[in-house]
């Protein structure tokens, strides 16, 4: 099964994605498993942040791209 897992929520803006799903521990552990990661491009750039990778094996992303992978994935998680 192809899953897409979305994050709808900042990393460290409430602080909610960082405390209760420890997201660079699981970013770091999909990378290990060669999971691909996208980030939001828009979000990036609304927080000047450059375009190196949060995390090793995450890559800028784009809505087109989000849009491809909803399309591929046999189920979507949102959080």
């Amino acid at each position: 099964m192809k899953t897409l897992i979305i994050l709808n929520e900042p990393a460290y803006g409430n602080e909610r994605t960082y405390i209760y799903y420890n997201l660079e521990r699981m970013l770091k552990g999909l990378a290990a498993k060669q999971v691909l990661i996208g980030t939001c491009g828009t979000c990036l750039d609304a927080r000047g942040m450059a375009d190196e990778p949060l995390v090793a094996g995450a890559q800028r992303s784009s809505m087109a791209e989000l849009t491809t992978w909803t399309i591929w994935a046999d189920k979507v998680i949102t959080f």
